[in-house]
C-alpha cells in the first residue's frame, strides 16, 4: 500500500512469455562475471534479515510482480519468492545463471543486459538491485532501462553501499589497495541521487544497514566481526573485491591480519572502523 492509499499495479509475469537468451551480450563484462561467479555461490545464501526488508520497503501487495536486476545465482530471487512475490530474475552471467537455474529449476531467469531490459513497459510492479550497482557501467541507462519496466505507482529498492561506507571499514587497513580500488568502483550518492532522477525516479529512502554479527550472506564486510573469516580462501573468492583487486596483497594482510588478532591490537583496529552511518544501504526510489 502507497502512502497515498494507493496499491501498486499486480502483474503476473509467465514463465512461457520470457524472452530467450539471444542478446548481443558486452563480452567483457560477460567474462568478468563468469570468472567471479564459478565460485560465488559457494558462501552466497541470502540472509533473512535483508530479504525481509527488502519486501517491507516494496510496500507490496502478495503476489506482485518483481524483476531482480543483477540477480546473480538467484539467492534473492529465490528468498523474494517464498515471500510470496512473483519473481524474475536477470543477470549478464551465463555462469551464474546457470548455478541459479540448477537450485531453482522453476524460477523465471533471464540472461541480458540491465540496460536494455527485454520486456514491455511497465511489466513489473517493482524491481530490485542488490549488491550489483558498482557492476554497472552506466547506472542512467539501468535505472531509465527499469524506470521504463516498473509500473506506475511501483518502487526500485536497491542494497549497496556508499564509498564513506567502504573507505570506513577495517579491510582498508589490511588491504589498501584491494579497498581503493573497491571504493573508486562504488558509485557514489551523489551519482545515484543523479541517475536515479535522469532517468525518472525520485529517491523516497535511504535507510542505513549494519552487518550483524552473525551474517549468512559472505559479501565483503561479512567478517566486520569475525576477521577470521578472511582467512578463508573460499570464502575470499565468492567476493568481487577479493577476486578482483586483492591478489598482490593477500598474503602480507593476512598475515598482518593474523598477528594482529594473536597479539589482540586488531580491536583497537576494529574499534576505529565505527563510523555511525550504516555499513551498507538500502535505498528506495520510485
Amino acid at each position: 500500500m502507497r502512502r497515498d492509499g494507493s496499491r501498486p499495479m499486480e502483474r503476473s509475469v509467465p514463465v512461457q512469455s520470457l524472452p530467450e537468451d539471444d542478446f548481443d551480450e558486452n563480452p567483457g563484462m560477460a567474462v568478468k562475471y563468469d570468472r567471479i561467479g564459478d565460485t560465488y555461490d559457494r558462501t552466497r545464501r541470502a540472509d533473512p534479515r535483508i530479504a525481509d526488508r527488502l519486501v517491507s520497503l516494496l510496500e507490496s501487495v502478495p503476489g506482485a510482480s518483481v524483476l531482480d536486476i543483477g540477480c546473480g545465482t538467484g539467492n534473492y530471487t529465490s528468498a523474494l519468492a517464498k515471500r510470496g512475490l512473483t519473481m524474475v530474475g536477470l543477470d549478464l552471467s551465463r555462469t551464474m545463471l546457470a548455478m541459479a537455474r540448477a537450485k531453482h529449476p522453476r524460477l523465471p531467469l533471464v540472461c541480458a543486459d540491465g540496460a536494455a531490459l527485454p520486456f514491455a513497459g511497465g511489466a513489473f510492479a517493482h524491481a530490485v538491485t542488490t549488491l550489483a550497482i558498482h557492476h554497472m557501467a552506466d547506472l542512467t541507462a539501468v535505472f531509465s532501462s527499469v524506470r521504463r519496466m516498473v509500473a506506475k505507482g511501483g518502487r526500485y529498492v536497491i542494497f549497496s553501499a556508499f564509498p564513506e561506507q567502504l573507505e570506513a571499514y577495517w579491510l582498508g587497513h589490511y588491504f589498501p589497495s584491494m579497498m581503493t580500488a573497491a571504493v573508486c568502483a562504488c558509485p557514489s550518492r551523489s551519482a545515484v541521487d543523479k541517475a536515479l532522477s535522469a532517468a525518472g525516479f525520485r529517491l523516497a529512502g535511504l535507510e542505513p544497514w549494519d552487518v550483524p554479527p552473525d551474517p549468512v550472506d559472505m559479501f565483503l564486510y561479512a567478517g566486520k566481526d569475525r576477521p577470521e573469516l578472511y582467512h578463508d580462501e573460499g570464502l575470499r573468492n565468492g567476493i568481487s573485491s577479493f577476486r578482483e583487486f586483492a591478489s598482490a596483497e593477500v598474503a602480507d594482510g593476512l598475515a598482518r591480519l593474523r598477528a594482529d588478532l594473536d597479539s589482540g591490537r586488531w580491536e583497537a583496529i576494529r574499534a576505529r572502523a565505527e563510523q555511525g552511518r550504516g555499513d551498507y544501504c538500502f535505498l528506495v526510489a520510485e
